[in-house]
């Protein structure tokens, strides 16, 4: 089954919101002298934040604005109003400053020997741009639904991502950690890769642990995806006389 490209979900897949998003809370209460599970406060956040994106069509925001009502709605919700406007900045921008996961960076590399790899996902994408330089993440391209104007898991944005990459939907393997993405790319015709990610929500276990079994692949690590990508990938060309 050779495929000709890899897109990539981004926000839970490839980046630990859930640190970087943890932390900036946590800073923010210690300026207040405040002590707040703020591990479970950073998950009610991107819950807040998720169901204020998934699915939309044509809306005149964008994932960045999302965050910062989000965040306002949570800061009311639980009591700190306290919080500054340069405290709630600080942290609605936290989402620009997260970190990949650790077993991303190099297998990422070896996938491009093979193949494009894309983002294909719902973050803005002055996002994935500062988060790619700061972690040192090259892609081959950045497809980012604001662009597209449907969100996930909407076909609209799938089938966009097929014809801006000139390729069949069968030809790309969508790479997630959700099934709600997944799902939505396979019965778009894509190819789909379940990539486990059992840390991503931190102190609480992923709400969708499970692949669905219609995923094409599972895999634990992306080391493995990288070797499984080597094997189902076209053979390259070989250079043909001078």
């Amino acid at each position: 089954m050779a495929i000709k490209a890899a897109t990539f979900d981004t926000g839970g897949t490839v980046l630990d919101w859930h640190s970087g998003i943890r932390d900036a809370l946590a800073e923010a209460g210690r300026a207040h002298g405040m002590d707040r599970d703020w591990g479970a406060l950073a998950n009610q956040y991107r819950r807040l934040a998720m169901k204020g994106i998934v699915g939309q069509a044509q809306p005149a925001f964008n994932m960045d604005d999302v965050h910062v009502r989000a965040l306002d709605e949570l800061l009311e919700a639980q009591g700190l109003a306290m919080f500054s406007p340069a405290d709630r900045v600080r942290i609605a921008t936290a989402w620009h400053r997260l970190s990949t996961w650790r077993d991303f960076a190099a297998p990422l590399r070896e996938i491009r020997k093979s193949i494009p790899a894309v983002s294909f996902t719902m973050l803005p994408l002055s996002l994935v741009v500062d988060v790619s330089r700061r972690n040192g993440i090259d892609w081959d391209a950045v497809i980012s639904c604001e662009a597209i104007g449907y969100y996930k898991p909407d076909p609209r944005a799938y089938r966009q991502a097929a014809r801006w990459l000139a390729m069949e939907p069968c030809d790309i393997l969508m790479v997630a950690c959700h099934n709600f993405d997944l799902n939505a790319a396979r019965a778009c015709g894509f190819k789909t890769a379940f990539v486990r990610r059992p840390e991503e929500w931190g102190c609480e276990p992923p709400p969708d642990p499970t692949p669905h079994p219609d995923c094409d692949y599972v895999f634990d690590t992306f080391d493995e995806l990288a070797e499984a990508v080597r094997a189902i990938a076209p053979p390259k060309a070989k250079p043909g006389p001078s």
